[in-house]
């Protein structure tokens, strides 16, 4: 709610020009846990789509897809209904445990792709500590 008023014995002058806008563009988010570790180290890695309609046609129904940065890659494909505007609903949260036998920095990304296409990527950077270096 919006109120505009004067005080008494003024007069309100002008224009108000007020412009919702909606945000149509997903975003893509990914968060580790932790941040800094040891080695052996296990990481959580936490990606969450915000914005965009929960019906996205191009975001429904992705392969997930995890670089870890240390020369391995995961990847995995739901089997999903046919699309539905409307009705069909794409996934907002992905999360998955990673461990990391060497010390070293390592950037991560999560991508959500469809068929070998990247539609919307993030990323995030750890740091591994250790005598055991790859």
């Amino acid at each position: 709610m919006l109120v505009l008023g004067a005080s008494p014995g003024h007069t309100l002058h002008g224009v108000v020009r007020i412009e919702l806008v909606q945000d149509d563009d997903a975003r893509l988010r990914l968060r580790a846990t932790p941040r800094v570790a040891f080695a052996p180290a296990s990481i959580l890695f936490v990606g969450e789509l915000r914005g965009g309609p929960d019906d996205n046609e191009e975001l429904y129904c992705t392969t997930v897809e995890w670089d870890w940065g240390d020369d391995t890659i995961s990847a995995s494909t739901p089997d999903c209904d046919p699309f539905e505007p409307g009705v069909s609903r794409v996934r907002r949260r992905f999360s998955v445990r990673h461990t990391y036998d060497y010390g070293g920095r390592y950037e991560v990304r999560l991508n959500l792709k469809q068929r070998d296409d990247v539609v919307i990527s993030a990323r995030t950077r750890v740091e591994v500590r250790g005598y055991r270096i790859r």
